[in-house]
């Protein structure tokens, strides 16, 4: 039995609230585009000796998700949303000695995924390094849900949406 995209949106937005913070209001992020919110995650870790005025190291990884709902998205569409993403996700980037990443993830849910649609989002892909990678990277992870089939397709750096979207899934029944 499908799940119905507006309840399934909730399912997620509910997910990512335990450790994201979400940016709910479509309007003010892209009026042309599906988007349903932002949810962004920000972590800093660091170790120290002593007192904190001696610290040991430190490390940030960072990740803004873009989730957009429509009943079905065309390749074209699916290709400006990823296109857009990135635009609105990578200035969000500040590189730094202890900037370890941020990712920039574009998650489609529809009832009804074509396989051209599946394909382009299964193609695209974006890498960039800061100073030649040592003040980090940012990738591009997308994955699309068909809520009709509960079937996920990734790309290659988004391939750890399967296993969360079958819990998701999984917790609904």
């Amino acid at each position: 039995m499908a799940i119905p995209c507006s309840e399934f949106a909730e399912i997620l937005k509910d997910s990512y609230s335990a450790y994201y913070s979400i940016h709910d209001n479509p309007g003010e992020l892209n009026t042309e585009l599906p988007i349903a919110f932002r949810a962004d995650y920000v972590a800093r870790d660091e170790r120290y000796w002593l007192t904190k005025s001696v610290k040991i190291w430190g490390n940030e990884k960072n990740e803004y998700a873009y989730v957009f709902i429509a009943d079905s998205f065309s390749p074209e569409l699916a290709d400006r949303c990823m296109d857009w993403a990135l635009e609105d996700g990578l200035p969000r980037v500040k590189p730094h000695s202890e900037h370890q990443c941020t990712n920039v993830k574009v998650i489609f849910i529809a009832d009804s995924v074509s396989e051209e649609t599946a394909k382009a989002v299964q193609k695209k892909s974006f890498t960039k390094n800061y100073k030649f990678g040592l003040h980090g990277y940012s990738n591009l992870l997308t994955g699309i849900t068909d809520l009709g089939t509960e079937k996920t397709v990734t790309n290659k750096e988004g391939h750890e949406l399967v296993p969360y979207f079958k819990k998701l899934f999984a917790a609904r029944a």
